[in-house]
């Protein structure tokens, strides 16, 4: 990256069953961010949208008049080249200053994300997006298709129930020391085995929630970045890379060699090595993906992950502590989003109980037909 770039501002609603649109969730996010980063609308540019049903009326709303405005397909797969785009722009001269706005109203919309529910196409992450070839054979949700990727794992390699409830109750544990967390209840391992199949061999505890919430991001280059309020996060690489070729189906890889490059290249961007990283974000809609991520970004061999996350690594003060804020399976399902303001937050040093001591570098993952990544950094 030639021009550094850089996050100035977050914002977050409440999460849970709010009874509000998208676009007004969208719009007390990008609020509390701006004022994060000590700004106004004047002051912004730029204008990223994702979920958000009118980009012209939030706009309007909170009086922007962006030179460059793009507004993003649903799905999560999104964020990670959402963040690579807008920095791109910076760089490209596209604008100075530019907020990513998100909005979430699944709950109150009653959204499933399953086939044939209003909300599969708003907020599902459309794996088998060909329902008349898959759902006869059961392949109605996303988290079907998980189930069978986890299927194939657990054939190859042996993985058990046991090993994959490692990571809901990981990432409980986290949540428990979040305050804006939906689920702080205490999940232990006796009760993850003992929960209700959803589409075996998934627990219910291996799915995300489904609420409501928004969530802002405030990016700039550094240049302008060191005159505002907040110490800046650095983006020091973003890289993406789709495996949309026959993506109604499970890959028979995991995502492995995406997952691979995308790593590979966010970490030469950054100047980084893989031991360089303090902590990682993993897209978990569902838990099965935590494993693959870790192995397709090297942090353990095919096969290894189950054994890797049940040893306690991923947990606070563990080798790579993994979804800090309990992650989309326990703090709340924002499409990546939330995720990405963890690890902003963790690099500010602001997250208390749950901070990683002197996290100097977080990485973003998201395993899906478009793979990304996306690191973060104290400094440059």
């Amino acid at each position: 990256m030639t021009t550094p770039v850089a996050v100035v501002g977050v914002g977050t609603t409440d999460f849970g069953a709010l009874g509000r649109t998208a676009d007004d969730l969208a719009g007390e996010a990008l609020r509390v961010a701006l004022d994060d980063a000590g700004l106004s609308g004047v002051d912004v540019d730029g204008l990223l949208t994702h979920r958000v049903d009118s980009y012209e009326g939030l706009a309007a709303e909170h009086g922007l008049d962006p030179r460059w405005t793009v507004a993003l397909p649903p799905e999560g797969r999104m964020t990670g080249p959402a963040l690579q785009l807008a920095a791109a722009a910076l760089r490209e001269g596209l604008c100075h200053t530019v907020v990513l706005v998100y909005g979430n109203d699944g709950r109150t919309r009653g959204a499933t994300y399953g086939a044939g529910n209003s909300g599969s196409t708003a907020a599902g992450e459309g794996y088998g997006t060909t329902p008349a070839l898959t759902a006869p054979y059961g392949m109605t949700s996303p988290g079907a298709f998980s189930a069978l990727m986890l299927q194939r794992h657990r054939h190859l390699y042996g993985t058990t129930e046991e090993q994959l409830g490692a990571v809901a109750t990981t990432f409980r544990a986290h949540a428990a020391l979040n305050p804006q967390a939906l689920r702080r209840d205490p999940l232990t391992l006796e009760d993850y085995l003992a929960s209700r199949y959803v589409v075996a061999p998934l627990h219910l505890f291996d799915y995300c929630q489904i609420n409501d919430g928004g969530v802002a991001l405030v990016l700039t280059t550094l240049e302008r970045a060191r005159d505002l309020r907040r110490a800046p996060v650095h983006v020091l690489g973003a890289a993406q890379r789709a495996r949309l070729t026959g993506s109604d189906v499970p890959p028979e890889d995991f995502w492995a060699d995406a997952l691979t490059e995308v790593g590979e290249a966010v970490l030469r961007s950054g100047v980084r090595s893989r031991g360089d990283v303090d902590a990682l974000m993993v897209y978990d809609n569902f838990s099965p993906n935590v494993l693959f991520t870790l192995e397709g970004l090297g942090w353990c061999e095919p096969g290894e992950s189950g054994d890797w996350v049940s040893e306690g690594r991923i947990a606070l003060g563990g080798e790579l502590p993994c979804n800090t804020s309990g992650g989309q399976l326990s703090e709340g399902y924002l499409q990546g989003w939330g995720l990405v303001v963890e690890a902003v937050r963790q690099l500010r040093g602001e997250c208390g109980a749950r901070q990683v001591p002197g996290a100097r570098t977080v990485q973003y993952a998201c395993a899906a037909p478009i793979v990304s990544s996306v690191l973060f950094g104290r400094e440059a």
